[in-house]
This record gives C-alpha cells, sequence and structure tokens, in this order.
C-alpha cells in the first residue's frame, strides 16, 4: 500500500515537473480571432491566460491580429501554439496545421444573425437581392459564409459584400445607412451598447452549429495541451473564474473535439470560403 502510494506521488510530480520544464523553456503563443478591436479581445483574454498560466506553470502569450484575414494566415501557417477560432476555421486549421480542439462551449451554439434598422421597410433576406451589405471578413462563419451560403442557397439572392474587418464595424455600417444589411452572430450582437441593439432588428438567422473550439497544434506536449484543458474546465466549475469565461462568452466550458464540427463539411461552404495569402 505504501508502496503504490509512493508511485503514485511520484508520478503526479513527474507529470508536474514535465510540464514545468516545458514552461521555463518556451512560451506558448495564443492567436484569438479578432471579432472586436485589439483592445477589448485583450481585456477578456489576459486574464483568463493569466489565470491558466498560475493553475499550470505554462507562459502564454496573446498574439494579437489586426484582421480575420490576417488570423487565418498565421494560423495556416501554424504561429499560434493555442488558438481561439470560429468552427470553420478549425476544419481549414486542421487539414493544414494539424490544429486539434480543445475545449468549447456546451450551452450554447453559433450561429448568424442579419440584421438592418429597425425603421428599415426591408423585412425578409429576398428584398436584399442585388443590395450593398457589411460583413466582418469573408470567412467569419455565422456572419460571413453561412449567411452568404444561405443567402443564395435558401434565397437564391447575390447581394454585394463590403468586409469591414470586425463585428462591431457590421453594426455600425448599418447604423449609419452605410450598408442596407449587415452579418453579425447572436454573442456580438447581445455584446453591443444597449442603444445599438435597439435601432437594429434580425430579418433572418443562420443553421446552429457547435460554437468556436480553443484549439492546439499538434507538436504542443501531450502534457501541456492536457493540462491547458483541465485549467479551462476547472474555470468553469469555479463561479468566481467562470465569470472571465463568460466574457469570451462561454458559459459552459467542457472538452471538444473534431466530431463536433463535421456537419459543416456537408455545407458546401468552400464555395464563399477565401483561402488566405
Amino acid at each position: 500500500m505504501i508502496r503504490s502510494c509512493c508511485m503514485f506521488f511520484t508520478a503526479m510530480l513527474l507529470a508536474f515537473s514535465s510540464i514545468s520544464v516545458y514552461a521555463e523553456e518556451q512560451t506558448y503563443t495564443v492567436g484569438v480571432v479578432p471579432q472586436f478591436e485589439a483592445r477589448k479581445l485583450h481585456a477578456i483574454w489576459r486574464p483568463i491566460l493569466n489565470h491558466l498560466e498560475k493553475e499550470t506553470g505554462v507562459r502564454l502569450t496573446l498574439r494579437g491580429s489586426p484582421t480575420i484575414p490576417e488570423f487565418e494566415r498565421e494560423f495556416v501557417e501554424g504561429l499560434f501554439d493555442f488558438a481561439y477560432m470560429n468552427p470553420y476555421h478549425l476544419i481549414i486549421a486542421n487539414e493544414k496545421a494539424g490544429y486539434i480542439p480543445l475545449v468549447r462551449d456546451q450551452a450554447r451554439k453559433l450561429y448568424g444573425v442579419l440584421v438592418v434598422t429597425k425603421e428599415s421597410q426591408i423585412n425578409s433576406p429576398a428584398d436584399l437581392d442585388g443590395k450593398l451589405l457589411a460583413f466582418p471578413a469573408p470567412n467569419a462563419l455565422g456572419a460571413s459564409l453561412q449567411m452568404r451560403q444561405e443567402l443564395r442557397d435558401l434565397f437564391g439572392i447575390t447581394v454585394k459584400p463590403l468586409y469591414v474587418k470586425t463585428h462591431d464595424a457590421v453594426y455600425l455600417n448599418v447604423l449609419l445607412g452605410e450598408t442596407t444589411a449587415g452579418g453579425g452572430v447572436q454573442k456580438t450582437l447581445n455584446r453591443q451598447k444597449i442603444e445599438f441593439r435597439e435601432a437594429l432588428k434580425i430579418i433572418h438567422t443562420t443553421q446552429k452549429v457547435a460554437p468556436h473550439p480553443f484549439a492546439a497544434l499538434p507538436g504542443v506536449p501531450d502534457e501541456v495541451k492536457k493540462a491547458i484543458q483541465d485549467a479551462f474546465i476547472n474555470m468553469g466549475r469555479n463561479k468566481d473564474k467562470a465569470v472571465l469565461l463568460e466574457k469570451i462568452p462561454i458559459k459552459q466550458v467542457g472538452p471538444a473535439s473534431l466530431d463536433d464540427y463535421q456537419s459543416l463539411r456537408e455545407m458546401g461552404l468552400e464555395r464563399f470560403f477565401v483561402s488566405p495569402n
């Protein structure tokens, strides 16, 4: 019995030591899809990374990308050790660089929303044929890829896209009358100022899919990936720390797998995907 206990604690010590060695030797980079402007992303993610560092001993640095296309170029090249990306990004990132999902929100689904101003006489996507629409980027999943796919396949219309870099900019363009409508996702719409939300109306929502995963390159040591995954899940079990995840937003964090995202391969989204240069 004593010998078994000693062996158990020795194994635990070796595992912890292994992670500590990696932490001392390397700082791991974390990329985040830039749905919001840089200061907002940093305010959301730096406290989360600080907590993960404290719990795991793994050093993490947040590497910003100014635009979604730049973020795409970087993950295709495997420049992030860890990355929070949209679901279709994961499909591409897995094919190009081998990224594997670690965690995702288990309580919510991702879906796009098509918005116009509340005063607009447009109440159906069918009325948008030939109109100028704002999208954050060509490959933003719910806001742009799925939205353009459904406008074509469900409503048989073609629109003129204007890519404005962020979800915040989409809603602003619609409110200012620069575009007739705009594509976003429910969670970013919910984060807008209340006066902005009340001045917009949703005229279409896309099919719901598993939400953004936090993924890792296959070259990250397994014990480091496992430590980060466990620390994320433990954050969700701690009432005080779960508040940090809500800001992403993740309501109920849990493990993720590639199987969660297979339905995306059946939508024909490759017709609308723009490969990063």
